[in-house]
């Protein structure tokens, strides 16, 4: 079978998630540092070379990073991205797909004016200035290459429902503590996507590579719009509380997700609380 598409990091949550919803896929490849049975990669890409592999035309997706630790440990997601970036030069790749966070927005325009892929980045945590270094790093590379270069295409995803931190305490039953925000009932608003509409994207994301479709750069990952936190919680069952005031609490922030939905228009579905939680639970609610 032909190799089409390498995910790289596949034994993290996104990578999980793809693992499940194209197990029916067509020449996906899977990396990861450890020996694994089946279509994989056995490749450490911190401390070992590219393995040498042809894989002329395949469209990469480099989900391997780090999110947690000291800024020491954080600087790595830049030496993985480049580190993903040669390799899809060295094997002869399409174009590269590499995860980054809508984290490096921080506090974006405001908590109303959606913000888009031009904005300038103004990461608040040490998580969003990691990633926008690696996104200024692989954009940096990619223009110093010569003819040949694969494109590149840096992914700003929004929340993950069911591979967030929200409703991983709510599913192992422990308490889920919200920060109040003024004027409303259930506490902030972010952009979520559903795990299934998360893989759909990329799968769309992928075909349009292979078929020569310019890409973009930079481009938001979310289903349109934002939703209620609370709102997400009782959705799908779970008891949720209201925490003491925090003056730091970001009560919203909107992305723009029109580059996305020019295209593939709906595949993201739509940012409703009880849409993103049907797709949750269609999806799987155990495997995120």
């Amino acid at each position: 079978m032909t190799t089409n598409t390498l995910v790289c990091g596949a034994t993290g949550r996104i990578g999980r998630i793809l693992q499940m919803a194209w197990a029916q896929r067509q020449g996906v490849l899977w990396q990861a540092r450890g020996e694994m049975t089946g279509p994989w990669l056995q490749w450490d890409i911190l401390s070992a070379p590219w393995p040498g592999l042809r894989l002329p035309g395949v469209v990469i997706f480099g989900l391997a990073g780090v999110v947690r630790g000291d800024e020491e440990a954080l600087a790595q997601n830049t030496t993985l991205a480049l580190a993903m970036c040669e390799a899809a030069l060295r094997c002869g790749a399409a174009h590269v797909f590499l995860a980054s966070s809508v984290a490096v927005y921080g506090s974006g325009q405001g908590e109303a004016v959606p913000v888009d892929e031009d904005a300038p980045p103004a990461p608040m945590g040490a998580y969003g200035h990691a990633k926008a270094m690696m996104e200024t790093a692989v954009l940096d590379w990619q223009a110093r290459q010569g003819a040949g270069v694969p494109g590149l295409t840096v992914l700003r995803i929004g929340n993950v429902l069911g591979a967030d931190a929200l409703f991983g305490a709510a599913a192992s039953g422990r308490a889920v503590t919200l920060d109040p925000v003024h004027g409303s009932d259930a506490g902030p608003q972010r952009a979520y996507i559903g795990p299934g509409r998360l893989a759909a994207v990329l799968a769309g994301l992928a075909d349009l590579a292979r078929a020569g479709q310019p890409l973009p750069k930079l481009l938001n990952i979310s289903a349109p719009g934002q939703v209620r936190m609370g709102d997400l919680l009782d959705a799908a069952g779970f008891c949720w509380q209201f925490g003491p005031d925090n003056p730091q609490v970001l009560a919203g922030l909107p992305i723009n997700t029109q580059r996305l939905e020019a295209l593939l228009p709906g595949v993201a579905g739509r940012g409703e609380a009880a849409d993103l939680v049907a797709d949750w639970r269609d999806f799987g609610a155990e495997h995120t």
